[in-house]
C-alpha cells in the first residue's frame, strides 16, 4: 500500500482498453506459435504502462513479449510492472514504425502477434507537466519522446498562419481552424506561447460559446492537431502498419485500437488493401501473388461495451480492427 504522497502502482493508474477482446484476438496466434515453435513472440508497439502486455504474459507462460515505446518514462514504469517477466521481455526505446528493424535486431524471423493502442496514453494525460491536457495549466510540450524534437510551443510560435490552419483543420477536424490560427498569430506577437493555459485562452477568445456547448471543450480539437503534428503520428502509423503486417508469421495477427477517425482511416486503408486480391479487373486466373495475404477478424470496427466505458471513460472513443496473415510473404 502507498501513502498519500506516493504515486499509485502502475497497475492502479492504468486501465487497459478492450483488454479481454485484445487478449482473445491474439490468443489463437500465440497458441499456434507455441505449438509450432515452442514459444510465441508478440510485439506491443505502444507499451505505455504495460497493461495489455502484463495480461498476455500472465496468460501464456511460453510467450516472449517485445515492448516498444518512444516515451522513456513509460518504458521505465512498464519495466517495473513487468519485472516478474523480465526473462521473457525485451523493452525497447523506439517509435513503432521501427517495428521491423527491432524484430530483426532481436533475432526473430517473424512474430505471432502485434498490438497497437494508439493515441495519447493515460500516463501522458495524467502527468501535467507533459502538456497534453487542456484541462490544467502546464508547459506547452506534447512530445511523446521528451528527449528529441520540437514541442507544441515551437509549432504555435513558429509556424506561419497558413500552416497552422492546415494542421488544425486536417489533424483536428476543427471547423474554426481559420479563426484559431489567426488568434494564435495575433496573440504570439504580443507574447510567445509557453503554457497550455495561454493557448486555451487564445482559442476560447474566437470559438463561439454555442459551439463549445455542443462540441465539447473548445480546445480539444486544436490540442489533438498539435499533438499529432508534434509526434508525426499519422505519418508514423502509415509506415508502421505495413511493417507490422510484413513481420508476421502465417497465422499471426495485428490488432489496432484507434481513438479518432484519422487513425482509423489509415488502419482501414492498410488492412483493406492486404485483405483484397490484387489481380487486375477481368484477369482470368488469380495468380498466387495476387491473392489476399490477410483476412479481417472484425466486421468494420468494434467498440467498447457500456460497462467498459463506465469503468474507463477514456475508452469511449476506441475503435478496434484486427487482421490475420493467411499467406506467406511474396
Amino acid at each position: 500500500m502507498t501513502d498519500g504522497n506516493s504515486p499509485r502502482p502502475t497497475s492502479e493508474r492504468h486501465v487497459p482498453v478492450l483488454l479481454e477482446r485484445c487478449v482473445g484476438l491474439l490468443a489463437p496466434s500465440i497458441q499456434a506459435g507455441i505449438d509450432q515453435r515452442e514459444r510465441a513472440v508478440v510485439v506491443d508497439c505502444t507499451l505505455g504502462m504495460g497493461g495489455h502486455s502484463e495480461a498476455l504474459l500472465r496468460r501464456f507462460d511460453r510467450l516472449h513479449l517485445v515492448g516498444l515505446d518512444r516515451d522513456e518514462q513509460a518504458l521505465s514504469l512498464a519495466g517495473e510492472r513487468l519485472a516478474p517477466f523480465s526473462d521473457r521481455t525485451d523493452l525497447v526505446h523506439a517509435v513503432y514504425d521501427e517495428v521491423g528493424e527491432v524484430v530483426a535486431d532481436l533475432g526473430f524471423d517473424g512474430v505471432d502477434g502485434i498490438l497497437f493502442d494508439l493515441g495519447v496514453s493515460s500516463l501522458q494525460l495524467d502527468e501535467r507537466e507533459r502538456g497534453f491536457a487542456y484541462s490544467f495549466d502546464a508547459p506547452l510540450d506534447m512530445r511523446m519522446d521528451t528527449s528529441t524534437g520540437p514541442t507544441a510551443a515551437d509549432v504555435v510560435n513558429e509556424y506561419d498562419e497558413a500552416d497552422l490552419v492546415r494542421i488544425i483543420r486536417s489533424w483536428g477536424e476543427e471547423k474554426f481552424a481559420g479563426r484559431i490560427a489567426s488568434a494564435i498569430v495575433r496573440d504570439r506577437a504580443r507574447q510567445p506561447f509557453d503554457t497550455t493555459a495561454q493557448l486555451v485562452e487564445s482559442i476560447r477568445s474566437v470559438v463561439p460559446a454555442a459551439a463549445a456547448r455542443t462540441g465539447g471543450h473548445p480546445a480539444k480539437r486544436t490540442f489533438q492537431a498539435l499533438r499529432i503534428e508534434v509526434n508525426e503520428e499519422l505519418d508514423v502509423l502509415d509506415r508502421a502498419l505495413p511493417a507490422a503486417m510484413d513481420a508476421l508469421h502465417v497465422g499471426g495477427r495485428v490488432v489496432v485500437m484507434s481513438y479518432h477517425s484519422l487513425e482509423d482511416k489509415v488502419t482501414k486503408k492498410h488492412f483493406s488493401a492486404g485483405s483484397k486480391s490484387s489481380a487486375p479487373v477481368g484477369f482470368p486466373v488469380e495468380l498466387e501473388e495476387h491473392k489476399a495475404r490477410f483476412r479481417s477478424l472484425t466486421k468494420g470496427t468494434e467498440k467498447p461495451t457500456d460497462l467498459e466505458i463506465d469503468e474507463n471513460p477514456r475508452a469511449a472513443s476506441a475503435k478496434l480492427r484486427a487482421v490475420e496473415r493467411i499467406l506467406r510473404r511474396s
